[in-house]
């Protein structure tokens, strides 16, 4: 059985996601995914993130249509209206890529 979002495999962010997101903070989105979740959630292909504004700090709040298991992870980044309320990131079984909202119909 393949297993989603293997670290091993080639990880991307669309052109969207780094022109809105600052790398270390896209970067934590793939810890989170590494670190928090794998191994103690089964994924999906396709997990969802909310990115919110938490006193002005940026909480990155995860969940996936299949599981009700949801869960919200505080980070020290500071938070930006220019930042997207939501990215996902996908696994296609060859690479992964956080991508934002409007690039999944494309």
């Amino acid at each position: 059985m393949v297993e989603t979002f293997d670290k091993q495999r080639r990880r991307y962010a669309s052109l969207g996601v780094v022109e809105r997101l600052p790398g270390a903070l896209i970067d934590s989105i793939w810890l989170i995914i590494d670190i928090d979740l794998k191994g103690l959630v089964p994924l999906t292909n396709m997990l969802y993130f909310d990115l919110i504004d938490n006193d002005g700090k940026v909480t990155i709040h995860f969940s996936q249509e299949i599981s009700d298991v949801q869960m919200a992870i505080d980070l020290p980044f500071p938070y930006s209206d220019e930042y997207p309320s939501q990215v996902f990131a996908f696994d296609d079984g060859n690479k992964e890529t956080i991508l934002l909202p409007a690039e999944m119909l494309e």
